[in-house]
């Protein structure tokens, strides 16, 4: 599902003048333990979507999840902000070096987990980061 509707996104992307410059499409990984128990990234999936109707790579390998935290469903925003703190980081700083990178999640809570992958986005020199997610809860 989220392939599919990452390509119908894709296409309004298209539409969109501030995503056309995009470069990459990265989306928010999963901590190796939680994809293992899960068996897929649903991010992933919509990033690949989305990088079939945008023609841009996607880059699922170089952000990546250092540290494995607790659920935060039940965590309250400043709760969220702390859980999420130093847990993502670049496998290679200068891999982006230039980009616009989009930046991808499922859904946008309270948005400590996006925020938490663009500071780990902005280690590389001359990045820009857009962001997509499917749903705002």
């Amino acid at each position: 599902m989220g392939y599919v509707l990452g390509k119908y996104a894709g296409a309004d992307l298209l539409d969109c003048p501030d995503f056309l410059s995009v470069d990459t499409i990265v989306p928010v990984p999963l901590h190796p333990k939680k994809l293992k128990s899960r068996g897929y990234n649903q991010s992933e999936w919509i990033g690949k979507g989305l990088s079939e109707i945008m023609n841009k790579p996607q880059d699922n390998t170089n952000l990546v999840r250092v540290i494995e935290n607790v659920s935060q469903t039940s965590k309250s925003v400043y709760e969220r902000y702390e859980n999420t703190e130093g847990i993502f980081d670049l496998k290679d700083d200068t891999l982006f070096e230039g980009q616009h990178i989009l930046l991808v999640d499922d859904v946008l809570t309270t948005g400590s987990t996006l925020e938490a992958c663009v500071q780990a986005l902005l280690k590389t020199k001359d990045v820009k980061v857009s962001i997509f997610t499917l749903a705002v809860a």
